[in-house]
């Protein structure tokens, strides 16, 4: 085995790159229409669920939106039944946002069959493999995280 890729190796791995985040683009317009939901309110409900309680300004912080935005945000999401907002008993002027069981069952719905669906294709690779892309993704989001902040011109 070739210890580096050839360009054309690697083209053909960045081709196969840009379509998966294309297809990632796509599913995630599908889910927020199925939600009723926009794309940005998406990605918070994402950032809600995965954090659990969360504040208005962490969500802020994690969304990289402003404290407007977010309010927004939360306001929408608190709409259509997928958060609540509670006051946080250590600090009354702390809002928590908490995603509500609504937004967990949508969350089992939606995102459960690709998650399933995935696990059963990974069940094809064998461990060293799955090593492999582990590392592989890895390298990918460090890339990834490097070039967006060359193009916010922390870099």
């Amino acid at each position: 085995m070739q210890k580096y890729a050839s360009d054309e190796a690697a083209r053909d791995v960045a081709r196969r790159m840009r379509l998966l985040q294309q297809s990632f683009d796509v599913f995630d317009e599908a889910a927020a229409a199925r939600l009723g939901v926009n794309r940005t309110d998406l990605r918070c409900l994402d950032l809600i669920l995965a954090g659990g309680s969360l504040s208005a300004g962490e969500l802020s912080v994690a969304a990289r939106l402003s404290p407007a935005a977010t309010t927004s945000v939360i306001d929408r999401l608190e709409r259509v039944g997928y958060v609540t907002r509670s006051r946080d008993g250590a600090n009354r002027r702390r809002v928590l946002v908490a995603a509500t069981e609504a937004a967990r069952t949508a969350e089992r719905e939606v995102y459960g069959p690709v998650g399933e669906a995935g696990r059963s294709a990974l069940r094809d690779y064998d461990a060293d493999q799955l090593a492999l892309i582990g590392e592989f993704l890895e390298t990918a989001r460090r890339v990834q995280e490097e070039q967006t902040a060359r193009l916010k011109g922390r870099a």
